[in-house]
């Protein structure tokens, strides 16, 4: 089931044509200094700016207003998006934020990680986990998600695979286009949809040795037949953003390759969207050996196709002056500017910049008892049974239960890795639901930290 879109009861505005927005963004951009145009291109985490007074804080206040920030990140919620926007509609041109989260598997409502998802093989289930969280997280002044993760993932040590659809590039493919559709809807703008982002562009999956942010040394007919269709899907289902990763790529960043973002992303693909760089990794080309300085890398950067600096300080400290300098070109900077201002008209953030803050839309959809029925349902959905044994299950009256391990009364853990709101109240421990279900058979033994099982005394009435 695909939950309705909800409206404010209001009347909606018609949404402006292509043709409009581009007339739009052409004209703001026309009136903009290249400081300003610059100031599109960066983006910091706000988590400092819902905390007490800090010169981080205040700096980063200080370059909102004065129109130095193009986007967040880690900033959510009604009144906390609500307030910083409006420090934004300080600035001369009053150009709003747009504010991004990691919304992997879920915003509140807790969905399976996305490769427990991959193993239902059910686009349409994928499709609404999706769907769900781009509900919630609209409905708590998010535009912008930093997923799906359309890596292939095919060696097991690395540890980002939780994140992806597993090693198969079909399926892959399949769900990057549902996780697209399911996060934005068929077209942005609305107010239970969110921008996604198709990411790390690419190969990151191949990293050497499955250790994180390492190097991919592959050939051309390997990236192409493996590891590029889903990013393909992702863009032909018209993914908002894509990101770039950590990894060299045959002996480059990923960050600094023209190859991936001017030559295939945005060259034979024609990709309209824009690119973030993932968390520093434009400054992170200095200490491949890539960049002399992060000044060199910042126009490395811009000339490869890199269109926001997530959290380098890169492109805020060098690129005006680069380009003052002759050593990067305008054109390019107008691109990445034009792309970005694109998305935010493209939202309707430009008509209402609070468009997405509403107290009362959060509380409504946050409290959705339909969003848990989801989850359940795609839960089940995922579970994959590899091999029963003597038909252990269905559990009987006639089995007992014993549970074995540290993870049996954990929570949190239930939760999966990288979550928005981790709310243990909300979470029933496999101990808790067995002994809840399991009646005279409840569970007998647990073992919280030993490795060995220790009997729980049963009842006068029960035998252990």
């Amino acid at each position: 089931m695909l939950l309705a879109s909800g409206t404010t009861g209001l009347a909606q505005k018609k949404p402006p044509t292509a043709a409009t927005i581009e007339q739009r963004v052409s004209s703001l951009l026309a009136q903009m200094t290249l400081e300003e145009k610059v100031g599109q291109l960066n983006q910091y985490s706000g988590r400092e700016l819902t905390g007490p007074v800090s010169n981080r804080k205040t700096d980063l206040l200080n370059s909102i207003r004065s129109g130095q920030v193009g986007s967040m990140l880690n900033v959510k919620g009604v009144a906390d998006t609500r307030a910083i926007q409006a420090e934004a509609m300080k600035s001369r041109l009053k150009i709003p934020l747009l504010f991004s989260l990691d919304v992997i598997h879920g915003y509140q409502t807790v969905f399976p990680i996305p490769l427990g998802e991959a193993a239902s093989w059910d686009l349409a289930a994928i499709r609404e986990s999706a769907h769900v969280a781009a509900r919630e997280a609209a409905a708590s002044g998010i535009h912008w998600t930093f997923a799906p993760m359309v890596d292939v993932g095919r060696d097991p040590r690395w540890g980002r695979v939780m994140e992806g659809a597993g090693e198969d590039t079909y399926l892959g493919s399949q769900i990057a286009k549902a996780r697209v559709l399911g996060f934005q809807g068929e077209k942005l703008g609305s107010t239970d949809a969110i921008m996604a982002c198709a990411k790390h562009f690419a190969a990151y999956g191949a990293a050497l040795a499955g250790r994180d942010y390492n190097v991919v040394d592959m050939s051309e007919q390997q990236l192409w037949e493996v590891y590029l269709p889903p990013f393909k899907a992702a863009a032909d289902a018209g993914v908002a953003t894509f990101m770039n990763s950590f990894n060299t790529l045959n002996g480059i960043p990923a960050t600094g390759n023209s190859y991936l973002q001017r030559d295939i992303l945005k060259g034979q693909w024609q990709y309209p969207g824009f690119v973030v760089s993932d968390w520093g990794s434009i400054k992170e080309m200095v200490a491949w050996g890539y960049s002399l300085d992060k000044a060199d890398a910042a126009q490395k950067a811009i000339t490869a196709g890199s269109d926001m600096d997530m959290e380098s300080d890169a492109y805020s400290a060098s690129l005006a002056q680069l380009v003052k300098d002759g050593k990067a070109d305008i054109r390019l900077v107008d691109d990445a500017v034009r792309r970005i201002l694109r998305k935010k008209f493209e939202l309707g953030l430009f008509d209402d910049p609070y468009k997405f803050s509403d107290a009362k839309r959060e509380k409504k959809v946050l409290s959705d008892p339909q969003h848990r029925v989801a989850a359940r349902q795609i839960a089940q959905k995922s579970i994959v049974l590899l091999k029963n044994e003597k038909n252990t299950l269905p559990l009987t009256s006639q089995r007992k239960i014993a549970l074995i391990g540290p993870l049996a009364k954990a929570k949190r853990d239930l939760a999966g890795s990288w979550i928005v709101l981790a709310d243990t109240t909300q979470i029933t421990s496999v101990y808790d639901g067995l002994t809840k279900r399991g009646g005279e058979n409840a569970p007998r033994c647990f073992t919280p930290k030993a490795a060995r099982c220790r009997a729980t005394p049963a009842p006068a009435s029960r035998k252990p």
